[in-house]
């Protein structure tokens, strides 16, 4: 089932702070994690997820820092900050009486 981007437009940085909850990483992480959950169902474009990341750490959600050189290519990680866990835990908050909402909208019969 193909879900619009209408719809998932304004879960991004719920989706990123929710990656970002289990740990540092960075934007292909992210991406690739995004993809296998949802089993393909949502690709994060490059050009979304870097102006996420920017939007949010200009909020104070995230922070962002370079990588160790060691290890391989230098990137750049994304950590998630404590107003970035309270956001998302009101946004998880809000899409759970959404989502309540919505089932009792399309799945209850009208009298």
């Amino acid at each position: 089932m193909a879900i619009t981007a209408d719809i998932l437009r304004g879960y991004t940085d719920t989706i990123i702070l929710r990656q970002l909850s289990h740990g540092d990483s960075y934007g292909y992480r992210i991406s690739k994690a995004v993809a296998q959950i949802s089993q393909g169902g949502l690709e994060m474009k490059e050009a979304t997820l870097y102006t996420a990341f920017r939007r949010l750490e200009q909020a104070g959600m995230i922070r962002s820092y370079w990588g160790d050189e060691q290890t391989g290519a230098r990137r750049r990680y994304y950590a998630v900050s404590e107003e970035g866990r309270q956001k998302l835990a009101q946004d998880c908050a809000a899409w759970e009486e959404t989502k309540a909402m919505l089932d009792r909208l399309l799945k209850e019969d009208v009298e």
